[in-house]
């Protein structure tokens, strides 16, 4: 079931957004001290390709550094990421077949908003490896 989900969101907004995500990704990593947004920005974004089967978890490790980064991710690229998957998932949830793609698209907006201090990990282990 996960694999057909995973088709199916792929075909109708996974692929937009994860360019989304590369766009932001790639913007950010023009400076040095973009980098590490930018690597946030891919790997969220390959999250937002392929997320069922996937979830994100807090990490244990991540302390005040990650919340200064999280307000300055917020800043540069999280809202307009945010508000893709805000009408992206409006525009699936008209539907009956794409309300559970666009219930999959609310809850990658905390992600989308914040995704510094958190990990992504398979579904059946859903704490973050220390």
């Amino acid at each position: 079931m996960k694999t057909l989900l995973n088709l199916i969101w792929l075909v109708l907004c996974g692929f937009w957004m994860f360019l989304g995500y590369v766009l932001a990704g790639a913007v950010l990593c023009v400076t040095i001290i973009g980098i590490p947004f930018g690597v946030a920005a891919f790997r969220i974004g390959i999250y937002a390709l392929w997320p069922f089967g996937y979830t994100a978890v807090d990490r244990q490790d991540a302390g005040a550094p990650s919340c200064v980064g999280n307000v300055l991710w917020l800043v540069l690229a999280g809202w307009w990421l945010a508000l893709g998957h805000i009408f992206t998932g409006i525009a699936l949830c008209v539907t009956i077949i794409g309300i559970p793609l666009g219930i999959a698209n609310f809850k990658l907006i905390p992600v989308s908003l914040m995704p510094l201090g958190k990990e992504i990990v398979p579904t059946d282990q859903p704490f973050a490896p220390r």
